[in-house]
């Protein structure tokens, strides 16, 4: 853990470094100042006249001095170790979201979509204080405790025994069994948070349906129930360490106490200083806000120790899927083969969503494939661009297979329109380059025209630099499907997939975009998943899928004639208007 976590630290070395040092030079010169202040009562304020003044003007003079130095150096302190804090930070949140980018749909399975931003908000805040608290306190508190025993022992030997008992029992007894509390509650409490980020995410993005059902109770008392869970954790590990005051103020005061009634003997039996004894007094309370400061720092780690924990199971997570060493970097064509596949999730130890698929689509074909809900169609066209990778058999696309590519080269000719639309915020042209980053206004509106989207955005004010709001939620459900089918389009590939992608857009539209695939990219191998027997049936071939197995693959004159369940949802969709998972209902 601290490997990776150090391994983060990157160009903030020097200041992470160099703030201890700061720290350190703080604290001694601190622990100077009841030194000084004793001098200043013994050979100024008690002799008096002349010699007095001077020693007062003088030992004054030194402590100016050392204040100002560690006032400087507190203020150096500081200012690296919010640099180092905040770098490291913004470090971790890079490598994290970098890693994350690289995971394959199974990596992401594991984490959840809350999981993986408390990670990266809330984990990460709580690791950056830790870290600024190690550079800073976590030195100056060591050195003001040790210091500070070092200069009581100088002065009066006897007495500054009572410092070391009240050190073995306000941190080794007291402070020890609040820490250890504290640390197993923690270890709950960001799983809890989780919880929490999943209801506000889920609450906030179906939004719509929740006031469309009219849920907002049902939603509010979600969030309430996963909101009070927090609350009750940290009330827990705020109780245990509650107890650090009041420990501490008990310890101080018992000090205190003694300090004064042997204190006062050791003046009139021994001829200690007045002096001597004002400086232990705050020796005392050095001591022992060192101690409290320590404490704190205990209780912070522990909290932190299950953040960096969450962390580095992000940023040590391995991509499933990746390039192999001597990988292909060219597609030759748009042919696909499956080679008697069969696919499960949970990395092939889950129930199989395909089995025993075995077909061959040929390089500008276009291929239909209809299904009912369950069939699989979304999970056999996620093994083409290598989404996943195959449990058994093998999916080759040019001739090779799929896990023989450059993975970017293989998705760069692949392009896939997935059913779940999704626009980013940003003007059309903008999400419209999601495709190539380098297209001109021209080859946009071209690609536009393809999917029969130019009309309705040359109808907007602003045209193609028209704003879409975050998801799209300004534009309809067909526009949004049109503006996505565009923008695969522009990436110019070997391979489009249209994952249900046209259930938004009406029958005309629809067939119109077909037309236009057809007859503009005729070289591109077209596979398209719908519901409609309208959308596949002009089709080369179409591919039934029943329970993750081919039920039958040709033509549509060929399965009107032969394959029952083709048969039945044209019957359904003809005569009444029925869908593909009607023929579960016969």
């Amino acid at each position: 853990m601290l490997k990776a976590l150090g391994a983060q630290v990157k160009q903030y070395r020097w200041v992470t470094f160099i703030t201890p040092v700061f720290s350190a030079l703080e604290a001694v010169a601190d622990m100077f100042l009841p030194m000084l202040m004793s001098q200043i009562i013994d050979k100024g304020v008690k002799v008096g006249g002349q010699a007095g003044m001077q020693a007062v003007l003088h030992y004054g003079a030194i402590m100016v001095a050392v204040a100002i130095g560690a006032l400087v150096c507190g203020i150096l302190a500081g200012r690296f170790a919010s640099i180092a804090s905040t770098g490291f930070a913004a470090n971790l949140r890079q490598a994290m979201f970098a890693n994350i980018q690289s995971f394959s749909f199974s990596n992401i399975d594991r984490f959840s979509t809350a999981g993986l931003v408390t990670r990266l908000t809330t984990d990460v805040s709580n690791v950056q204080l830790s870290y600024q608290m190690i550079t800073r306190i976590c030195v100056r508190a060591p050195v003001m405790l040790i210091t500070a025993l070092i200069m009581a022992f100088s002065i009066h030997a006897s007495l500054s025994m009572i410092f070391v008992v009240a050190i073995v029992i306000l941190a080794a007894i007291c402070l020890g069994a609040i820490i250890f509390r504290t640390t197993r509650v923690f270890n709950e409490v960001f799983r809890k948070y989780d919880d929490l980020n999943a209801s506000v995410q889920e609450n906030v993005g179906a939004i719509r349906v929740v006031k469309a059902f009219v849920r907002e109770d049902y939603e509010r008392s979600k969030f309430n129930k996963a909101a009070n869970a927090v609350y009750r954790m940290f009330v827990k590990a705020e109780t245990y360490v509650s107890f650090n005051n009041p420990v501490m103020m008990l310890t101080v005061f018992g000090s205190m106490l003694g300090l004064s009634w042997l204190g006062a003997k050791a003046i009139v039996l021994e001829g200690f200083t007045e002096g001597g004894l004002m400086s232990l007094f705050s020796y005392v309370m050095s001591i022992l806000m060192s101690l409290m400061m320590i404490s704190m720092i205990f209780v912070m780690m522990s909290m932190s120790v299950a953040s960096a924990r969450r962390i580095c199971e992000v940023l040590n997570e391995k991509a499933d899927l990746t390039s192999p060493a001597q990988a292909l970097t060219a597609v030759p064509d748009g042919s696909v083969d499956f080679d008697h596949v069969s696919f499960s999730y949970r990395q092939g130890k889950g129930k199989p969503v395909l089995q025993d698929i075995d077909l061959h689509i040929e390089a500008g074909q276009t291929i239909g494939i209809l299904g009912g809900t369950g069939s699989a169609k979304s999970s056999l066209v996620n093994l083409i661009s290598r989404l996943y990778d195959v449990s058994e058999g093998s999916v080759r696309v040019g001739g090779h297979d799929v896990r023989e590519y450059d993975l970017t080269t293989l998705r760069d000719e692949v392009a896939v329109v997935l059913q779940k639309n999704v626009l980013f915020s940003g003007t059309i042209l903008e999400n419209l380059r999601w495709g190539n980053a380098e297209a001109t206004q021209e080859e946009c509106e071209r690609v536009c025209r393809l999917a029969c989207a130019d009309d309705f955005i040359q109808a907007m004010p602003q045209g193609y630099e028209t704003y879409i709001e975050q998801g799209g939620t300004n534009v309809s459900g067909g526009q949004k499907q049109r503006l996505c089918i565009a923008r695969a389009l522009l990436k110019k590939p070997k391979i489009l997939i249209l994952d249900d992608s046209t259930s938004a857009v009406d029958t005309a539209t629809d067939a119109r975009i077909r037309k236009a695939l057809r007859e503009e990219i005729p070289n591109t191998t077209k596979i398209i998943i719908a519901q409609r027997i309208s959308s596949v049936q002009d089709a080369d071939r179409i591919l039934v899928l029943d329970e993750g197995r081919v039920n039958g693959f040709g033509t549509h004159e060929q399965l009107l004639a032969a394959n029952r369940i083709y048969q039945e949802v044209y019957q359904g969709q003809t005569q009444g208007g029925g869908d593909f998972d009607e023929k579960e209902g016969a």
